[in-house]
């Protein structure tokens, strides 16, 4: 799903405004979800977010190409300046972890390949950035997700919404604009504050731990 388009009153060219693209992947080999978001004035845009998805009955080295393939064509879409991605969760599935290393290899393959700048991040560091509390659900993030971006209708999958949250964390703890940008730079501050004020009007979707 793009956003973005011309007449949009809540965007403008990228040529005369931008400050900073990033691409959040939350990879996966059946499913890898992707979030492109804009840093403009300190505040998030959203402009793209999609899944790649591939059929389980496909060999290996075809979904991790499918994978490759279509995060390569969102790179020469939207030329990211920083690209993020979730880090392999190890639980008691070392197969599964095994798998979405596969993913994640590729993701961040295609990001260097364009000499892209990477960041990695724990999914509990996700969540604690974008929800405030490093053990949300994954229905905590998605909608702080959509109230952060403005987006209306819950994606299908988690994916997505995952994909964006790691943008979103890595805006937080290291977006900064791009240093030829004759913008002023933003500390962040008004979404720091959208963060909080959504917590403040939203305690029953904070878990907290004991």
């Amino acid at each position: 799903m793009r956003f973005g388009r011309a007449g949009d009153s809540q965007f403008t060219t990228r040529a005369t405004n931008q400050l900073m693209i990033i691409l959040g992947v939350d990879p996966g080999t059946l499913v890898t979800g992707y979030g492109v978001v804009e840093i403009r004035n300190g505040k998030a845009l959203v402009l793209d977010f999609d899944v790649v998805k591939n059929r389980g009955s496909a060999s290996m080295p075809i979904r991790l190409h499918k994978i490759y393939s279509a995060l390569c064509s969102v790179i020469e879409q939207y030329h990211p300046d920083e690209f993020a991605i979730e880090t392999a969760f190890y639980g008691k599935n070392a197969q599964s972890a095994l798998k979405i290393g596969h993913a994640r290899g590729v993701s961040i393959l295609a990001a260097i390949n364009s000499e892209i700048p990477t960041a990695e991040y724990s999914p509990r560091e996700v969540k604690k950035a974008v929800v405030g509390n490093g053990a949300a659900s994954k229905e905590q993030v998605q909608a702080m997700v959509k109230t952060l971006l403005g987006i209306r209708h819950s994606p299908k999958l988690f994916d997505v919404t995952d994909a964006l949250a790691v943008a979103l964390c890595h805006f937080q703890r290291r977006g900064k604009p791009r240093p030829n940008s004759v913008r002023k730079k933003s500390n962040g501050k008004a979404q720091n504050n959208a963060w909080k004020e959504f917590i403040k009007s939203h305690p029953e979707r904070v878990i907290v731990r004991q």
